[in-house]
């Protein structure tokens, strides 16, 4: 066993961990030990690393079966299944940051869209479970990815519980980005985490996503609440990503979110 092998190995073998994609903790856990780390520094740093860019995102033990059972259950009540939604999606930061203000969110954004007949979901968290918010086209595909792989199964039960045409997988973008053509990627707050493993993560990932409209979101107050200048910090950054390109975009600020509406024109 390679000294990579051995960190990707004492990493997985961490109940937090243990559902990543084996191939992001190698690439962290390689450029870890290329800084000159011990074993034992670059599984601390490894975890770190993969800590503070997804995992501090989860609250708690994600209880994906009970979880299952419970919408199963309530599916055929629509006053029973939307509050369960609601409940379950404050499981993970990202979304329950969102949920004051989730119907005017995608009313909003779709009002700048055409009818968007394929959607993909990059860094995807428990959004999916918002889909029935977004008003897409009755034929509609939906397609999820994020880096944890119970929940890249769970999502995939909740999808065909729901009905929807789509399915969930389990990627690292930064080297699996889906090259199947979309109308619509959704990056939802993901850019900065994906920047905190590569500093070019952004660039690489807006070059190559397939798709004709990006919603591409930053986090305007930190996960303790404050606000510290990160709506004109990301604001800036979102100028420099797209810098050049000639695409059109429409900025919506919301409580806690930065949203930038792009049109990328034909790709």
């Amino acid at each position: 066993m390679t000294s990579t092998e051995a960190v990707v190995s004492a990493v997985l073998s961490s109940r937090k961990y243990q559902a990543i994609a084996p191939d992001l903790i190698e690439a962290i856990a390689g450029v870890e030990l290329g800084k000159g780390r011990s074993f034992k520094e670059a599984v601390k740093a490894t975890k770190n690393q993969l800590h503070q860019s997804a995992a501090v995102y989860q609250s708690g033990r994600m209880d994906y079966d009970r979880w299952l059972n419970e919408l199963a259950v309530a599916w055929p009540n629509e006053t029973e299944r939307q509050p369960l939604l609601r409940h379950l999606m404050a499981a993970h930061t990202s979304t329950n940051e969102r949920l004051p203000f989730l119907d005017d969110f995608y009313t909003r954004i779709f009002a700048h869209l055409p009818p968007i007949h394929s959607v993909l979901d990059i860094a995807c968290g428990l959004n999916p479970l918002a889909l029935s918010r977004m008003p897409l086209a009755p034929d509609a595909t939906y397609r999820a990815v994020d880096i944890f792989s119970d929940q890249i199964a769970f999502l995939n039960s909740f999808l065909k519980l729901a009905g929807v045409n789509g399915r969930a997988e389990t990627r690292n973008v930064l080297t699996d980005c889906p090259s199947e053509p979309v109308d619509l990627a959704l990056i939802l707050k993901t850019i900065p985490c994906l920047e905190q493993m590569e500093k070019d993560a952004g660039a690489r990932i807006l070059a190559q996503v397939p798709a004709r409209y990006l919603v591409i979101s930053f986090p305007s107050r930190s996960l303790g609440g404050r606000q510290k200048g990160m709506a004109a910090t990301y604001a800036a950054r979102f100028e420099e990503l797209t810098k050049g390109w000639g695409w059109q975009s429409i900025r919506l600020d919301f409580a806690n979110e930065l949203v930038f509406v792009v049109d990328r024109g034909a790709v």
